[in-house]
């Protein structure tokens, strides 16, 4: 293994700590969140939905840039969704790879959310991809999926141990239909997402760093916190990366329970309500960038109160 310093967990650890926040920005750019600045500057009319990827992707890039220029000071990372760059063809992947350029100059950690989950071969491609110091996105840490078997996680694995990334395994998600899956009774009591839970909780703690926490964690949904608490019990040494605060229904109490009480082992991701401030700033008159800033505030406001409240602290 690398040095303390290099592993992942320790360096979200340190980032959690200097910004004082779990919160992290979700980047979901899609054509109904842009403002009406940057759909008159980029001629995408009153249907940007109808756009050419060329004009959208010249958007998403401006808002994606913007977003994290008004941001960075006051988050740790930030959580690049891969499908909306990807909807876009080669302009996307494109803009993708300047977003993620452009957080990593502004000091952030990037996760890149994509939930890559294959066999042999294919999955070592994914893997050097979303993480490889050749690969297009040099991501500081990948979400993955891991209902093709364990073995499937090895090539993502590998980047961990060796180069000091990160990754993310879906253990129980904020769909509806997820608990239909990971909720589902196995022979010997476990459900599924217990199952993926002990595993996640073995890699966390064969990657355990200086903090406690392992570069290995566990996607657990903020929407579920009953099985929040009870999977933060299961993998004591694992980050947590929750989504659902926010626009998907979670409230600061439901996730803050996911969070140790060093104060550590969380990140509370927030997309949609965040990104949706620019559209209510400039229903008021204010510079679209005012608004995602305000709302970034207050989750960071909220998460705070709520810590305090379960006596917690960052």
């Amino acid at each position: 293994m690398p040095e303390a310093v290099s592993r992942f967990g320790d360096r979200l650890a340190a980032a959690v700590r200097t910004a004082g926040t779990p919160a992290i920005v979700g980047l979901d750019p899609r054509p109904s969140l842009l403002p009406r600045e940057l759909r008159e500057r980029f001629g995408l009319g009153r249907r940007p939905e109808d756009a050419t990827s060329e004009r959208l992707a010249e958007a998403y890039h401006a808002f994606c840039v913007g977003t994290l220029d008004v941001v960075a000071d006051l988050v740790p990372a930030v959580k690049v969704q891969s499908a909306f760059f990807e909807a876009l063809g080669p302009k996307g992947f494109a803009v993708q790879q300047a977003v993620i350029r452009h957080a990593k100059r502004l000091g952030l950690i990037v996760i890149l959310d994509a939930k890559r989950g294959d066999i042999g071969s294919t999955a070592e491609a994914y893997a050097e991809a979303a993480l490889g110091a050749t690969g297009p996105w040099q991501a500081d840490a990948v979400t993955v999926s891991p209902y093709l078997g364990p073995d499937t996680l090895e090539p993502f694995l590998r980047h961990v141990r060796a180069g000091g990334k990160g990754v993310f395994v879906l253990v129980r998600t904020s769909n509806p239909g997820a608990a239909t899956l990971q909720e589902a009774a196995l022979s010997d009591g476990r459900t599924v997402a217990a199952l993926v839970a002990d595993w996640v909780q073995a890699w966390a703690e064969e990657t355990r760093g200086v903090c406690g926490l392992g570069s290995v964690g566990a996607v657990v949904a903020g929407t579920a916190p009953e099985a929040l608490q009870l999977l933060r019990r299961r993998m004591p040494n694992a980050w947590f990366l929750v989504p659902g605060y926010g626009a998907q229904g979670a409230g600061a109490n439901d996730v803050v329970v996911a969070v140790r009480d060093d104060g550590l082992g969380a990140l509370i991701s927030s997309s949609r309500a965040i990104l949706q401030g620019g559209l209510k700033a400039e229903h008021v008159g204010k510079p679209w960038q005012d608004g995602v800033r305000q709302a970034t505030e207050q989750m960071v406001a909220e998460l705070n109160d709520a810590a305090r409240r379960a006596g917690r602290s960052w």
